[in-house]
């Protein structure tokens, strides 16, 4: 329970900064579940590709100053 209210405040504070709530994910799988984590692991990674680079909180080197 500790680590899910943490989690709702980070997620809150994350989004109120600019980041996107799909960037963020939170499951709990066992050491005994090697299956569940790489499955997770594969769902979140392409949901986040999905997204895309992210808007904000990125430096644009393409400019030059």
């Amino acid at each position: 329970m500790f680590a899910r209210r943490r989690f709702a405040v980070l997620k809150n504070l994350l989004e109120y900064v600019g980041i996107e709530p799909g960037r963020l994910h939170f499951s709990w799988i066992s050491s005994a579940e090697a299956t569940k984590f790489q499955d997770t692991v594969i769902k979140v990674t392409d949901a986040v590709k999905e997204l895309g680079p992210a808007q904000r909180m990125v430096k644009d080197i393409r400019r030059v100053a």
